[in-house]
């Protein structure tokens, strides 16, 4: 049986994973795994919070995260198990899928114009760049046109003020 790890994180786009997933386990049994990556509170955040706070917190994040994942695997009695973890989310998808020695991973990817990619730091890239793991994209949701126009807009207003303010 082919273990699968889904990084999951409440978004349209790791439900489209999750279905994919789901799908092919109807035709043959899989060994899922579910993980939601938390990002740390910065030190100088965390020094004004207490640990049981931050960790009520993290724990709150992550079952609304989990909690479409679950009621779509209990719908189709697909058995997983799911972990939380708190990190960088590529190094830590990375990380688990080799300390459950996974033999795939399954995760979506948001659509984005090449800009916006190069721009922006992808977790889906970040994971690509660190496993040896076989990693499975599946496509998500087309990019809102805010974001499709608004980022690059957004980089050549920036860019403009910065030469208008070097001269």
């Amino acid at each position: 049986m082919q273990k699968v790890l889904v990084p999951v994180d409440g978004s349209p786009n790791a439900e489209s994973a999750l279905r994919h997933v789901v799908r092919r386990h109807l035709a043959q049994p899989l060994e899922v795994h579910l993980l939601n990556v938390q990002p740390p509170f910065s030190r100088h955040i965390a020094q004004f919070v207490a640990r049981r706070t931050r960790e009520d917190f993290h724990r709150e994040q992550a079952d609304k995260a989990l909690a479409p994942a679950r009621a779509l695997l209990a719908k189709h009695a697909v058995p997983f198990a799911e972990h939380v973890r708190l990190g960088d989310k590529a190094a830590t998808i990375v990380e688990e899928a080799k300390r459950l020695h996974c033999d795939r991973i399954v995760m979506a990817t948001a659509r984005r114009n090449s800009l916006a990619r190069m721009l922006q730091a992808s977790v889906t890239s970040g994971v690509l760049e660190r496993t040896s793991v076989p990693v499975e994209v599946i496509t998500g949701d087309a990019v809102p046109p805010l974001e499709r126009y608004g980022v690059p807009a957004g980089i050549g207003a920036a860019i403009a003020l910065l030469v208008l303010a070097a001269e």
